[in-house]
């Protein structure tokens, strides 16, 4: 096993699956002799060439549409979007069209392509280049959204969306990129799409989280086992399909449920896993169901204090989960 960070794993999988599938091709803005703004395609295009690492113009309408032609007649794209907040000039190609060619065709085409999507904040990028975009992209049927949390999960859920036969929405914390590492297997393994992962157990309280704030909920979790208080976190990993038997079996279990997630609170992705809980899970429940996001302004500032107190935080966490255990 090699120790990665997520952004080493990430780029270790796509250079597998073009080894193995030469319809595997990845279209983006300076994707090619740069390596991506973050250095994620880094070494592709010496060992691929330029026609199968395609430098793009600076436009995401062309990134995406281009690739969904391509995915319609075979290939395999792999479109990157230099950071998540950019994406929406390509939002009616992956709604309108990604997402709904299988049911458009009554099921004779299909759109096998990612759509890797830098996201998050954390690392003072501001306006436009620290947004949380999931909760637009859960609610299209036909699109599966990953996000993965660690290196291991990263390069198996990359591979099997490369493989997947419909569009992926793949979503990659930018902070994360260098700062999580992990091991990861040289030898092949499997993480499916649609599994969530019970990354910590414990018996009081059950986090569901996602993405950076995996990391922040087992921080918060490992605060207060030395305060007594046995915090469950669950690692949702795929966003559509959710994991629904997992997140339940926990809250069962625990009876009371804190939902943490970077983007604005309101209408934000963790609002869907509360009304699960509410609906399916009422009878176990020892307290209120509680969500943990970012403030509902328009956008995170790019000051460092300021910024700060719009993400959740490992210690903004633990304050909500000794509020909880207290009912």
């Amino acid at each position: 096993m090699a120790e990665l960070n997520l952004l080493e794993a990430i780029n270790q999988a796509i250079d597998e699956a073009m080894a193995a599938d030469e319809r595997v091709y990845i279209i983006g803005e300076d994707v090619g002799y740069r390596g991506g703004v973050f250095r994620v395609t880094d070494g592709l295009i010496n060992k691929y060439g330029e026609k199968r690492v395609i430098d793009s113009p600076l436009a995401e309408s062309i990134i995406v549409g281009s690739s969904i032609g391509a995915a319609l007649y075979g290939m395999r794209p792999i479109a990157e979007m230099q950071f998540a907040d950019f994406i929406f000039p390509a939002f009616n190609q992956i709604l309108s069209e990604a997402a709904r060619m299988r049911y458009r065709s009554n099921n004779e085409w299909n759109v096998p392509m990612v759509i890797r999507a830098p996201y998050g904040g954390g690392i003072h990028g501001a306006l436009y280049h620290s947004q949380s975009i999931e909760a637009f992209f859960t609610h299209i049927p036909g699109l599966k959204v990953v996000a993965p949390s660690t290196p291991y999960d990263a390069k198996a859920l990359l591979l099997a969306s490369i493989a997947d036969p419909d569009p992926v929405l793949f979503l990659e914390h930018k902070k994360c990129y260098r700062l999580i590492k992990g091991y990861v297997p040289d030898a092949p393994y499997t993480v499916r799409i649609g599994e969530a992962d019970v990354v910590r157990e414990g018996d009081d309280i059950s986090v569901i989280a996602y993405g950076l704030m995996r990391h922040y909920a087992v921080e918060a979790a490992e605060t207060l086992a030395s305060e007594g208080i046995s915090v469950e976190v669950v690692d949702l990993r795929t966003l559509t399909p959710l994991d629904k038997t997992t997140v339940l079996n926990s809250v069962k279990k625990t009876g009371k449920a804190l939902i943490v997630y970077e983007d604005n609170e309101f209408c934000g992705y963790g609002a869907e896993i509360a009304a699960l809980i509410a609906q399916e899970a009422f009878e176990y429940l020892d307290g209120p169901v509680q969500r943990l996001g970012g403030l509902d302004i328009p956008a995170m500032p790019y000051s460092a204090p300021l910024e700060n107190e719009f993400m959740p935080t490992p210690q903004k966490i633990a304050d909500r989960l000794r509020d909880l255990a207290a009912f």
